[in-house]
């Protein structure tokens, strides 16, 4: 199979641009190289240490019998990427080109707007140029499960189904979006939706929760990075890095916040599984992808426990909460649909844990010397803010 992942330098993207070719499916992508340019906004830089992107390709092609054809480009750039898509002819295309940071999209009027114009338009360009050069084409769209927010009833599929005057509609479930990022994911998940209600595409929405975890190789060229600012970092990753540099872990509030947690591995698998199972024409689908619900203080107390078999001592100590969410709520979404495609969990998440702190331990100094980009500082509901600077991009 062709996939075209658009995002192929990111965390996910270049991971799973591996995990794909490993498994016979001929790889193309695009990408601008804005996450390093956000990350370097941010005062930051990843954990593990990266290549430039000639030096990816170039390990890409010798380790697996094939050139990744790129394709430098913004999915902005409407006709850049029509012509990319003209020539490359995927029979899959993956979304993941998008900023994919809350705490980024809440710093201002400047990120806010570049985060909705950047995500939505990016989506509608690709959207366009998938119906007018390969509409036959699976596409799977990255979304995440922070759409929904944290309603007070279990969490379906996308949709749920109600009966009404004798007739059973299928709705798409609510969105309670808590930052200017989750709600360019959700208008991103309408205009998915209608370009299939609309041209026949055929799409997958992936409702992703938080992923956690590194991925290193022998060849160190391979490796995806693995950020731990507060705007890129994730949870988990931002505490494996604090227990590595013997920081505090630092959870938000009173730590009860729930969401859906998977590893990197399992995601890559997931999206494997997608990618193998395509939709029919006109369909759209919504998968959730998680492993399991847990909440902030359960993920300290597994970093901790961790930390505390490779020798280190981390403490716990937590936050004032900078965002705006519910800190004790209700919280069970549903994920059958890719289990009932095969997914089946890797490894457990201490066992994930203690690998990921094993991997970042030779980076000590690097990740201690930006260690003062761990704490928060953008706040949800700060007062006046006046600023004059666009993001960097």
């Amino acid at each position: 199979m062709r996939v075209f992942i658009a995002g192929v330098d990111g965390y996910l993207g270049w991971s799973l641009a591996q995990h794909l070719a490993r498994r016979g499916h001929t790889i193309g992508g695009a990408d601008a190289l804005l996450r390093r340019v956000w990350v370097d906004e941010m005062g930051s830089v990843s954990a593990i240490p990266i290549v430039p992107l000639d030096e990816r390709l170039a390990a890409f092609s010798e380790h697996f019998d094939q050139q990744l054809q790129f394709f430098a480009l913004d999915v902005l750039d409407h006709s850049a990427l029509r012509t990319a898509l003209a020539e490359f002819q995927p029979d899959t295309v993956v979304h993941l080109a998008e900023c994919p940071s809350a705490p980024y999209s809440m710093i201002d009027f400047h990120h806010a707007d570049f985060v909705q114009r950047n995500n939505v338009s990016g989506t509608l360009s690709l959207l366009f140029a998938m119906r007018d050069q390969c509409p036959e084409a699976h596409l799977v769209k990255l979304g995440t499960m922070g759409e929904y927010g944290t309603p007070n009833l279990d969490i379906p599929e996308g949709f749920f189904e109600v009966e009404y005057r004798g007739r059973r509609e299928r709705l798409p479930f609510p969105r309670q979006a808590g930052s200017w990022y989750h709600w360019s994911k959700v208008f991103d998940s309408h205009s998915v939706a209608f370009a299939c209600q609309l041209w026949g595409l055929r799409a997958t929405d992936v409702m992703q929760g938080v992923v956690y975890g590194t991925w290193c190789n022998p060849d160190t060229r391979l490796n995806t990075r693995l950020d731990f600012d507060e705007a890129f970092g994730t949870a988990l990753n931002r505490f494996c890095c604090q227990a590595v540099i013997s920081q505090p872990l630092m959870p938000y509030g009173q730590g009860t916040q729930k969401r859906g947690f998977l590893s990197l591995s399992d995601s890559m698998q997931c999206l494997g599984l997608a990618i193998d199972n395509p939709p029919a024409a006109g369909e759209y689908r919504v998968f959730n992808q998680l492993r399991e619900v847990l909440s902030i203080n359960e993920l300290a107390l597994i970093v901790r426990a961790a930390g505390e078999r490779c020798g280190l001592t981390p403490e716990i100590r937590h936050q004032d909460n900078p965002r705006l969410e519910d800190e004790a709520h209700h919280y069970c979404p549903d994920s059958n649909h890719l289990r009932a495609l095969g997914f089946r969990p890797s490894l457990p998440i201490d066992e994930v844990v203690r690998n990921m702190i094993g991997d970042l331990l030779p980076y000590r100094d690097r990740i201690a010397s930006y260690g003062q980009r761990l704490a928060p500082t953008v706040r949800w509901r700060a007062s006046r803010t006046v600023c004059t600077e666009s993001p960097h991009i």
